[in-house]
């Protein structure tokens, strides 16, 4: 089972973003998938999280995720507050919105975490991707996670993105995941081509 969490603040769609990674690991063929947010405070602008877990088997475990595979962070301002690194699991994968290299988000002197960076905000602005005024990063990430993570395929977040978009915010928004897929740097490596 993959776990993964997605960490923002209210207003970014980490609640929509896991949403749409669920229906693309359906369609891809997952027999196991589940997505659940969690708030705090319910106001805009508040950190909250969203998980999702994918699975080759039915899940039957629905607790909150505590040590996560994958980290998406939609906020780089999380990590004054939050060890979000440090509650990944051996190995993990840690995907930041952010224009700085992917090495600076990578705790101490651990090997064992790979981290990626994407400049979302840049993409969602180029894309005139805008929600109450604030850039939209969330559909980004779902990008630069396709190209790190091996487990879910672009074809499959751009189906997933129909079911819970309109044609046109559907096109528009995979357009944008598509170039952060491209953009998207990565720690010891450019990732995976697809």
């Amino acid at each position: 089972m993959n776990e993964i969490i997605w960490h923002g603040r209210g207003g970014q769609g980490v609640v929509l973003a896991s949403e749409v990674l669920a229906e693309a690991a359906y369609l891809q063929g997952y027999k196991g998938v589940t997505s659940a947010p969690t708030f705090g405070p319910e106001r805009r602008g508040a950190p909250l999280s969203a998980s999702t877990r994918i699975a080759d088997e039915p899940i039957r475990i629905f607790s909150r995720i505590e040590r996560p595979h994958i980290a998406v962070v939609l906020d780089e301002s999380l990590f004054d507050t939050m060890d979000i690194a440090g509650t990944l699991r051996e190995g993990g994968i840690l995907i930041v919105n952010s224009d700085k290299p992917p090495e600076r988000f990578i705790p101490g002197k651990t090997n064992s975490i790979r981290a990626a960076t994407v400049d979302a905000v840049s993409i969602a602005r180029e894309y005139r991707l805008f929600v109450g005024g604030a850039p939209v990063v969330n559909t980004p990430l779902l990008g630069a996670l396709a190209r790190v993570w091996n487990g879910i395929e672009m074809r499959n977040i751009e189906r997933g993105m129909g079911f819970k978009m309109s044609p046109p915010a559907a096109y528009n928004n995979f357009q944008a995941a598509r170039s952060a897929f491209e953009r998207t740097l990565v720690n010891g490596g450019e990732g995976r081509e697809e």
